[in-house]
């Protein structure tokens, strides 16, 4: 008996030990409990669409990022998107006792995770602390399975599940090194557990050059390899809101979740039309347009504190005495050897749908992906499998860099829950 025919008798032999009623509308699954997939519960929420939605709320943002970070984006870009007021992050702000702040306050990261706990708390307490193990096919539906070994059937599968899955390691490192000498930096909340020791960290953008610093502040001793000519940070903001910037500038410059400028306003407000643009060109977008660079203020903690080492290629990575030999080649073509006890990838992530374990092989096999590997959406961030869907990080190669920021939960959250309210599926 086939694997879906064997769970769609299950299903219909439990519970109660009769079957479930044909006119019960199966319930739209939420996978994730990060700002994406509470945005997108709320506004479910809002539509009147059964749901469950099942994650840790922050999960990953507490567990696999550094303690001591800082958020990249503004205050003003930072809220999780809700349809009705009050789940802002002033809101959160003014429920804690905290006065307002401006594009100049740099969020940490615990404060972040707070506030998207109590966004939860107040907005979606149907939040089932739950994981999901695995999700099928099954006559036309969604089976899916729970690691409490519960199984039901989902009438939509909306996969929030962030950007873990994606973490780039660069091919070239691939299998040269061994576990317990090489790891991303999205495996590490406490990098003083690396206090005394020689880091080498691989990449030129915020996770590179915030990481260095932290593990500077532990007591580590970080050398930062870098492709690129040089390492680029954020201009700090003249003002704490950009409405007060003068109008001339406004002009040249506008504003936008994403920050200053005619780009960053089409990134920000354009996803619907970046959808349309050539492959080609959307993909050089998202990994240019805000590409590598560090936040303003990290600016401070980075120069002259540690070794960065810029036009920097990694030829071969090896182990020696215990420790990581790595021979890297300048622009030149010169060659030198670093030692450290440790290299950790700031190397981004790449969306690929085969990454994600918990969707079955032939539901993995049916998604039409791009060459990247990254899934088709339509404009509803529906996939090629009818009532899959798929928002943030992995929306991002169909609607443009806004989907790798808190900025852009309103507009993902605002068109999954109207693709599912309307129960009509769109092509890619």
């Amino acid at each position: 008996m086939p694997a879906n025919t064997r769970f769609l008798a299950r299903h219909r032999t439990a519970g109660n030990g009769g079957t479930r009623d044909p006119r019960e509308r199966p319930p739209t699954v939420v996978i994730g409990a990060g700002p994406y997939g509470l945005a997108t519960a709320a506004w479910l929420s809002a539509a009147g669409t059964p749901r469950r939605v099942f994650g840790e709320p922050m999960e990953s943002w507490h567990t696999n990022m550094p303690t001591g970070m800082f958020l990249k984006s503004v205050p003003a870009a930072s809220s999780i998107s809700a349809p009705e007021p009050g789940y802002r992050l002033e809101d959160f702000r003014a429920a804690r006792g905290l006065g307002p702040v401006g594009d100049r306050y740099p969020i940490p990261v615990e404060e972040m995770i707070a506030y998207g706990r109590w966004f939860q708390e107040r907005r979606v307490p149907e939040l089932e602390r739950q994981k999901v193990r695995a999700v099928q096919t099954v006559d036309g539906l969604f089976g899916v399975t729970l690691t409490s070994g519960e199984q039901f059937l989902a009438e939509n599968v909306v996969m929030a599940t962030g950007q873990l899955a994606f973490a780039h390691e660069p091919p070239e490192l691939d299998g040269r090194l061994p576990r317990e000498l090489v790891s991303h930096t999205s495996s590490h909340r406490d990098l003083t557990r690396f206090a005394g020791q020689r880091v080498a960290v691989l990449g030129a953008g915020q996770s590179a050059l915030e990481s260095a610093a932290l593990l500077q502040e532990a007591g580590a001793r970080p050398t930062v390899i870098v492709r690129a000519e040089s390492v680029a940070f954020g201009t700090p903001p003249d003002t704490d809101r950009l409405a007060d910037r003068p109008r001339r500038v406004r002009i040249v410059k506008p504003g936008s979740p994403l920050g200053p400028g005619w780009s960053l306003l089409a990134c920000s407000y354009g996803g619907s039309a970046y959808r349309h643009l050539p492959e080609g060109l959307r993909m050089r977008l998202l990994h240019n347009v805000l590409g590598p660079s560090g936040g303003w203020w990290l600016r401070d903690r980075v120069d002259g504190r540690f070794p960065v080492l810029c036009d920097r290629t990694v030829r071969s990575a090896g182990v020696e005495d215990g420790t990581v030999r790595l021979e890297v080649m300048d622009a030149d073509g010169r060659t030198e050897v670093l030692r450290a006890d440790h290299l950790l990838l700031a190397t981004g992530y790449r969306v690929d749908v085969d990454r994600l374990g918990l969707l079955d092989p032939e539901l993995r096999r049916a998604v039409r992906t791009f060459r990247s590997g990254a899934p088709r959406l339509s404009s509803g961030f529906e996939s090629s499998v009818s009532g899959l869907y798929f928002t943030g990080l992995a929306a991002a190669p169909t609607f443009g860099p806004v989907l790798r920021f808190v900025a852009g939960t309103g507009f993902a959250a605002r068109r999954v829950a109207g693709s599912v309210a309307a129960g009509t599926r769109k092509s890619p």
